[in-house]
């Protein structure tokens, strides 16, 4: 019953009607963008198929994993059928939700979650993880989609296919061109393919337009925000910030720079009060040059039972953009937004003497 497929096969498969929308998805990896792209598709044929009743969960070793059970055995008077949306952040359910996400195996395995299907999300794991008996069971059971990242060698061919999408092109010494500028950043590469439709119509573009698209950048950018924020500097990283929304730059975009920030960090906290070596993992992170001052001066000056929280409230923010409301969070995801920024850059301040 279960099987593996990559983020394009997901893609095509869930565009497809005659495709059968399984009872269980797995999206796991590093690559924000991606597993955004996947876990939406997901959603998106979830609803086209009647699953008209969504319930989302933010789960971890210390959670109450029974909730799960309960929402989906909840019937709907009206016989809707449902989709529960699982995000598991540090990849670490525990024993309780290890044991719990066993027994959703075996009551889908049983048939017994008819008109139920799960949406769960993890990072990438390792081997350790991928090893246990609650990851063998997923696999059993589930379509999982594991998230590759795209390398530099990969980035102008993936650079083309997006293209190809909104009817444009670009010669090759362009596309390797795009791809240096980008340094390796899908974010960053998506924002600019992007603003390659909005300026340009269909067709082949040269290397002049391309240029002009891609320098003319605007006052504020994500990273403009991001840095600012590691660097302590919370007055500039709410002014980029509210820059940003000023601009009309897209809150999810912003919650994908500054989210993935926060979860890389927390994993190297925790890597590192583990006693691994941080400089594999910073190549691993392509994590380099100034960016990688300022990450280390936050791993030392936050301590590592400070980011589970950060993480969290990422979450949380990811939940207000689509229209839920986590206890004890603004209703404004914009506003959420600045307070997790002012975490962070408070927290990364230099300490006074």
């Amino acid at each position: 019953m279960g099987r593996r497929a990559d983020h394009d096969t997901l893609l095509r498969e869930l565009a497809t009607p005659s495709a059968a929308f399984q009872p269980l998805y797995v999206v796991s990896g590093d690559e924000p963008l991606l597993l955004v792209e996947a876990a939406d598709a997901v959603r998106a044929r979830a609803r086209q198929d009647g699953f008209t009743e969504r319930s989302s969960f933010t789960l971890d070793a210390r959670a109450d994993w029974s909730q799960l059970f309960a929402v989906a055995q909840n019937i709907s008077l009206f016989g809707d059928q449902k989709l529960v949306d699982v995000s598991i952040p540090s990849g670490k359910p525990g024993k309780p939700g290890g044991d719990a996400l066993q027994k959703l195996c075996q009551l889908i395995s049983g048939g017994q979650m008819d008109g139920t299907s799960f949406l769960i999300q993890l990072p990438r794991l390792d081997k350790a993880t991928r090893n246990s008996k609650w990851c063998q069971a997923l696999e059993q059971v589930a379509c999982w989609v594991d998230i590759q990242p795209i390398n530099r060698n990969s980035l102008a061919g993936w650079i083309a296919q997006r293209l190809k999408t909104q009817d444009q092109s670009l010669e090759r010494n362009s596309l390797e061109w795009m791809a240096d500028k980008v340094e390796g950043n899908l974010l960053a590469a998506h924002q600019e393919i992007q603003k390659l439709a909005l300026i340009y119509p269909p067709g082949q573009l040269s290397q002049e337009e391309l240029e002009n698209a891609v320098l003319n950048v605007a006052r504020y950018s994500v990273f403009d925000l991001r840095d600012s924020m590691l660097a302590g500097h919370s007055q500039r990283a709410l002014t980029v910030l509210d820059g940003l929304q000023a601009e009309g730059e897209a809150l999810p975009l912003v919650l994908w720079a500054v989210g993935e920030e926060v979860r890389t960090l927390a994993r190297l906290s925790q890597a590192r009060q583990q006693g691994q070596d941080l400089s594999n993992l910073f190549r691993q992170y392509r994590i380099f040059g100034p960016r990688e001052k300022l990450v280390r001066q936050a791993l030392d000056r936050i301590p590592p039972q400070s980011w589970p929280a950060s993480v969290l409230h990422a979450h949380d923010i990811d939940r207000l953009i689509k229209g839920l409301h986590p206890s004890g969070r603004q209703q404004d995801p914009w506003e959420e937004m600045r307070r997790l920024t002012m975490r962070i850059a408070v927290a990364t301040q230099a300490p006074r003497h």
